[in-house]
């Protein structure tokens, strides 16, 4: 707080902003929730940029040792998630019932589809869908769910990518799975160990009480009461605008998560997964236990810091494991089975990313020596920003109110300041005017992407994915070092007398 605080000081500070709104103040304003996300705020003392990739002068790995082969363009960037092929390592999501997910879902769908990238549908879709159909209570009919998956399969080539469907306790109650698999011909379903809001149940606001009403009916905990009188009548007065309606947190046993792996395969699903958050070295080492057990195809590990809708802030800031500590983790975790004989899933890392460079350093510091654990990393917020600057920079485009030094270098129609879009065009021809201009910007950061990573890895000399390695990396401070098991430039330079005899 504030050194000195005075009595008539007319501004908000967190302490104000609690003693008027209370509960309300854990959350980003509830007045930009569907039109904005949120990230922590906060130096967690080790992330990425306290490592640098080797460059090197000599040799080609992945390629024929010739200077005009061996060209950053002709990099391999695809990788195998679970066996499936994507054209870069990147996932995004999950993007479930928050509203501002929902309103860029073709953004992020056909983008996501265009990039060849896989697209994870998150939780409680059905369930806050108002136009489902629920029959005993399962779900026989989701017009959004319905929706969200077409328009992801609109685009896709059928080979590179793909759709998963996200499922967590609420989700498994009403059927979402079955319905997913049975009805829309989803491949992959990913099981959600809490992590929704961060730590707790993913929650979301709505700003309708009848809304509220019937998301109590269909079992999920809505606070405050909608069906208090009391309740009702401030919210028609306006002493406050939004509920917030909670999920359930899982909790997952050994036995009983490896038979529902089992149940789902034999329902069909052809590829399962698990997403999980930043939770405690013991919940990481029971984590891989299990997936190894019920030998999932992939499984998510979500760093702290950051979020795509309500998270309270205090747990974005202050809970939870960083991402390079816990992907330290994992890896720990997965060497220890390997040594064991035992099967381990794909890993993939999230928390954070938004950069080619984060992503070479993730994978590169999963390979031991027998290729990477990591096999890609998730974005959430990062695609999701990309979609909105699209959708709103055209949206200016139209109106004419594009920013003047934003128009005299880029142009003032989306056909000129969306650098793709010949390529698209050329690539789609009359389809073309079905891509929204919120996909096109998703496509357009993902070869941003791609590009990036090939000229990076052009420069460490690895001409294939698969080839990154630790000794691509070196530590910038003690504290990487010590976390990672990555030697500092002073360690790594102890070989020069190697190649001076």
């Amino acid at each position: 707080m504030c050194p000195i605080c005075i009595y008539n000081c007319p501004f908000l500070c967190g302490i104000g902003l609690s003693a008027f709104r209370g509960r309300e103040a854990l959350y980003p304003q509830p007045e930009y929730f569907g039109r904005s996300t949120a990230g922590a705020l906060k130096d967690f003392g080790l992330d990425w940029s306290h490592f640098n990739i080797q460059a090197r002068l000599l040799g080609a790995f992945g390629i024929e040792e010739q200077p005009d082969v061996a060209i950053f363009p002709n990099v391999n960037t695809e990788t195998k998630v679970g066996g499936i092929p994507l054209k870069i390592p990147v996932l995004i999501g999950a993007y479930g019932s928050t509203d501002v997910a929902r309103i860029h879902w073709n953004g992020l769908a056909i983008g996501g589809a265009l990039s060849g990238i896989i697209v994870t549908i998150g939780e409680n879709v059905c369930g806050m869908d108002p136009e489902a159909r629920i029959e005993d209570g399962r779900i026989v009919f989701s017009k959004e769910l319905k929706r969200r998956v077409e328009a992801s399969r609109e685009f896709w080539d059928g080979k590179y990518g793909d759709v998963a469907v996200q499922t967590n306790v609420e989700d498994q109650r009403l059927g979402v799975d079955i319905y997913a698999i049975s009805k829309l011909e989803v491949n992959i379903i990913e099981r959600k160990w809490g992590q929704g809001a961060k730590a707790i149940g993913g929650e979301v606001r709505v700003s309708d009480l009848q809304k509220a009403i019937l998301l109590k009916k269909r079992g999920y905990i809505v606070i405050p009461d909608p069906e208090d009188p009391e309740v009702q009548e401030a919210f028609k007065q306006g002493v406050f605008r939004t509920f917030e309606r909670h999920s359930r947190v899982g909790m997952p046993t050994e036995k009983g998560f490896v038979e529902d792996v089992e149940w789902l395969r034999e329902q069909g699903a052809k590829k399962v997964s698990i997403k999980t958050g930043n939770y405690e070295p013991t919940a990481v080492a029971f984590t891989m236990k299990v997936a190894s057990e019920a030998k999932v195809d992939y499984v998510v590990f979500d760093g702290a810091g950051g979020g795509t809708g309500m998270s309270p802030v205090p747990m974005m800031n202050e809970m939870g494991t960083p991402t390079v500590y816990l992907e330290a983790q994992v890896l720990h975790c997965a060497q220890i089975l390997r040594k064991r004989g035992k099967y381990v899933p794909d890993i993939v890392i999230a928390g954070g990313f938004i950069e080619e460079t984060q992503i070479f350093k993730a994978i590169a510091l999963s390979n031991f020596g027998d290729g990477p654990y990591v096999k890609a990393v998730l974005m959430g917020r990062a695609p999701l920003t990309a979609v909105m600057k699209a959708a709103y920079f055209a949206e200016l485009a139209a109106k004419g109110a594009l920013p003047k030094n934003f128009q005299d270098l880029y142009g003032s129609a989306p056909e000129q300041f969306f650098i793709e879009v010949p390529e698209l065009k050329r690539k789609f021809a009359d389809r073309f005017e079905k891509i929204p201009w919120g996909a096109i910007g998703l496509y357009t950061y993902m070869d941003k992407l791609k590009i990036g990573l090939q000229q990076l890895m052009a420069g460490a000399r690895k001409w294939d994915l698969r080839l990154l390695s630790r000794d691509d990396l070196i530590a910038l401070s003690e504290r990487a070092s010590k976390a990672t098991g990555i030697p500092l430039p002073e360690e790594a330079s102890k070989t020069l007398e190697t190649f001076l005899l």
